[in-house]
Formats: structure tokens, C-alpha cells, sequence
């Protein structure tokens, strides 16, 4: 599938064009890791708390994740139109996006802030954890939620960054994020240099003030400027609501999508929770671990959806097919090198959250199931994200939606008539990944088949 895209273009082309795909993939991995790192280090800090504080954070960054998810429409649509525009040079029109991204996040993050406080206790008790647990989750939530508009100014930062071609930014800010959070929660979960020993809310707090330094960071690198772009000026900042609705068109459908995808692992922490605590603790290092391998698979997406719509901006229409080619081929390697170590190394990455027997027991077999569609994974981000660059995002909502809720149907289905275990869940993964993949790279073949039977100045059409 990765090969099949055409005539060959010629070395020097390919050779350029591979330079500006790992160029901006790189830092793209490197960032995404770091800001998995915070949440790693988290779940290994309050470990030693005991299985309920994982657990119980683990179930509050559930719902952290919802929120980021609907949130994440304002920083979909802002990287494909920015990067569409700066690929076609106008910087006045990517000034505009950038500056009324941050805007109406703002205007939308803070009422689901004051919103969403009260609802906690009624949500955490959706998913029918122990008391002590429960009561673990709601005191996370009450200082994430709180000062959620941190979390997400970073987050729309640095996808107008990415937009633009601006990677190590981000990745550079996420870096200093991370030193602070590890240094602060440490002191803040167990009461060093002063603090209080608070427990596993220290580990919120420590988050919270790390990332507010670091969307700090950003918006200044967004004020001063980067590549021609900037928030400052003289352009407006009052809220303008047709820039808000060309990033909805665009983000919504990302936005959903990311919805369904977590709310579909939401909805499998009180199926998991039936086969007990020890097995939900296993459950959330799994997907902590996991989520490490994807990273590559997310990088190459990522910087795919940028450069595509660099590419459809400036009305080179033939290097769209060639940046998903050198994408795909990328985060095929490393996903493949990560499929041996997680299946040769599965008990050590276990042991880097646990050395509970019970936990390492029910987490190795699980996280060598899930290895083997490892590589799969990257064919799903990369043409997922080279769609989102010519500004579909409905397919990708379409074909990782449904795929999701059915890993769960049959996920529960699989622990009820096979054995119920994470692995018997997990299994699932190798029906449901290659027909994802399958359909990812038929809709963007589908797409280039139909960009050359028409002529250059007819393509515009998928430009918002």
C-alpha cells in the first residue's frame, strides 16, 4: 500500500521532501512523548500511593481526555487553515486564524470550566469505582478541570506552530514542561521542600502549574512571531465568528472523532473494573505504555497533515501523494521496531509502573497482544492525517469512530465468551486494526485518483 502511489518523482524531489517530513516529524514525536511523560510520570510517582491513587487518577485523566478531545476542534482546524494559508503565503489570513484560535478557546475552555466542576461527582460516578477511588478521581478533577484553560491554550499553540512548520518550538517548551512537572510533583505528592504531602492532587497541581508555564511560553513565541506568523498587531481581537466557523467545518469532525475514541475507553474502565482493582490498575499502565507506542504513528500523522496542506495551499497538488509515501514509510519502521520491544520487553515495560506480581501478571500478556498490530497503527495516523491536511476530516472521524465503539462491543463480548482477561479484550485489536487500515488507505487513494482526473484549477475545491 505504501508504494502504490504513481509515477516516481525525481531523487532530488523525494530526497528534499523526506527532509521536510522527518524535520518536522521528529520534534513532533519528541514533543508528543514528553507530554505523554507527564501523565507517565504521574502514574509512576503516585504508584507508590498504592493501586487505588492509580487507578483513581488514571479514571480522572479519562475525563481530562473527553474535555481535551472536544476542545481540540479550535486546534484541528487552526493547523490545517494555517498551514493551508501559510502554504499559499498568506500570512495576513494565518495571523487571523492564530490570533482567533486563542481566542475563542478562551471564550469556550473557561464556561466548561465553571460548568464542569459542579458535574464532577456526578460523572466519576458513571463508571462504579470503589469509594476510595472514586473520591481519588474527584479531587484530580476538581484542579484539572479548574484550570483546564492552561492545558489547552498549549495545546492550540502548538498546533498554529505546527501549522506554520514550527515543531522544535514545542517540543523544546513541552522539554522544560516536563523538568518542572517531575521536580514539583514529586515535592507535591509527598511533601518535600516545604509542601504539604498532598497526595495523588499533588500530582494535578504539579501538571497544572507546569503546562500554565508552558502555554505561557508559547503564546509569547506566537506574539513575538514565527516564520511571518504572529498574534500581535493591529489585526482584529474581537471574536469573529466566520474564522470560527471555517475552524469548526474543519475541527469538529477531528474533534468528534477524538470524542469517540475516548469515551470508547472511558466506557471500558467500569467493564475492566469487573475483573477488580488490581486488574484496572493493570488496565490504565497498559494504555499509559501503550500510548507510547503510538507516538511515532502520531508524529508522521501530524506532520503530514501540516505539510499536505502546505502543499494544497501553494497549489502543489503533486506533493501530497510523495509526503504521505515518505510519512508512512517512516512511521512504519519505527512502529515496527516498537512491535519487538514491546513483545521481547513487554514485562520490563510493565516493571518501569509496577513490580506488583498480581499487575505484571495480567499487563505482560495483554501488552504483547497489542504489539503485533503495532504497525498497523502507523498506516492509520499517517493517511488519517494526510486527509485532515486537504481538509477531510469527516472519513478519518468515520472509519476511527465506528472502529472504536466496535473494539468495545466486541472487546466485552470477547471477555465474556473467550475469558476474562485484558488480553481476551485487547485481542479484539487484530480484527478490528487491518480493516482501518485498509479502508485509511483506500480513501486516500480514492482521493489522489480523483485530484488527477480533473484539472490544477478545479483541486481548489478542497480548500476551505
Amino acid at each position: 500500500m505504501a508504494d502504490d502511489e504513481g509515477t516516481s518523482p525525481d531523487v532530488p524531489a523525494e530526497k528534499k521532501l523526506q527532509r521536510r517530513v522527518l524535520g518536522l516529524a521528529w520534534p513532533v514525536i519528541s514533543e508528543n512523548l514528553l507530554q505523554t511523560m507527564l501523565g507517565i510520570v504521574d502514574t509512576i510517582l503516585v504508584a507508590r500511593l498504592g493501586a487505588s491513587a492509580i487507578a483513581g487518577v488514571g479514571t480522572a485523566l479519562q475525563i481530562i481526555y473527553i474535555l481535551i478531545a472536544a476542545l481540540s476542534a479550535l486546534s484541528v482546524g487552526a493547523s490545517v487553515l494555517v498551514a493551508q494559508a501559510y502554504g499559499a503565503r498568506d500570512l495576513s489570513r494565518a495571523n487571523s486564524i492564530a490570533r482567533q484560535t486563542l481566542i475563542w478557546s478562551a471564550l469556550v475552555s473557561i464556561p466548561l470550566a465553571v460548568v464542569g466542576i459542579p458535574l464532577i461527582p456526578s460523572i466519576v460516578g458513571l463508571f462504579g469505582l470503589a469509594p476510595d477511588v472514586s473520591q481519588i478521581s474527584q479531587d484530580y478533577l476538581n484542579v484539572t478541570i479548574g484550570t483546564i484553560v492552561a492545558l489547552t491554550t498549549s495545546i492550540i499553540s502548538g498546533g498554529v506552530l505546527r501549522g506554520i512548520g514550527d515543531s522544535r518550538t514545542p517540543m523544546l517548551v513541552t522539554a522544560l514542561s516536563n523538568v518542572i512537572n517531575v521536580g514539583l510533583a514529586y515535592v507535591m505528592i509527598y511533601g518535600h521542600l516545604g509542601f504539604p504531602a498532598m497526595g495523588a492532587v499533588g500530582s494535578a497541581w504539579a501538571t497544572f502549574l507546569a503546562r500554565l508555564i508552558g502555554a505561557v511560553l508559547l503564546v509569547m513565541v506566537l506574539w513575538r512571531g514565527r516564520n511571518g506568523v504572529r498574534i500581535s498587531g493591529t489585526g482584529l481581537w474581537w471574536p469573529q465568528f466566520k474564522v470560527l466557523n471555517d475552524i469548526l467545518r474543519i475541527g469538529l469532525p477531528a474533534a468528534f472523532e477524538q470524542l469517540l475514541m475516548i469515551t470508547s475507553f472511558a466506557v471500558l474502565t467500569p467493564i475492566v473494573a469487573g475483573l477488580g482493582t488490581t486488574a484496572l490498575a493493570a488496565h490504565r499502565v497498559i494504555i499509559n505504555a501503550t500510548s507510547i507506542s503510538f507516538l511515532p504513528g502520531v508524529g508522521f500523522g501530524l506532520a503530514t497533515t501540516a505539510l499536505v496542506g502546505q502543499a494544497i495551499g501553494a497549489r502543489r497538488f503533486d506533493e501530497a501523494p510523495l509526503i504521505a509515501k515518505i510519512a508512512l514509510r517512516w512511521a512504519i519502521i519505527w512502529m515496527g521496531v516498537l512491535l519487538v520491544v514491546f513483545l521481547v520487553f513487554a514485562e520490563y515495560v510493565m516493571l518501569a509502573f509496577t513490580d506488583d506480581p498480581e499487575m505484571l501478571k495480567v499487563g505482560v500478556d495483554a501488552l504483547r497482544v497489542i504489539a503485533l498490530v503495532m504497525p498497523l497503527w502507523g498506516i492509520h495516523y499517517v493517511y488519517a492525517g494526510a486527509l485532515r491536511g486537504i481538509g477531510n476530516t469527516r472519513l478519518p472521524l468515520m472509519i476511527s469512530g465506528v472502529g472504536n465503539w466496535l473494539f468495545v462491543g466486541l472487546g466485552y463480548l470477547a471477555m465474556q465468551l473467550i475469558a476474562p482477561s485484558l488480553a481476551s479484550l485487547w485481542a479484539v485489536l487484530w480484527l478490528i486494526a487491518p480493516i482501518q487500515a485498509v479502508l485509511f488507505w483506500w480513501s486516500w487513494r480514492h482521493w489522489q485518483t480523483d485530484q488527477a482526473a480533473q484539472p490544477a484549477q478545479e483541486s481548489a475545491s478542497v480548500l476551505p
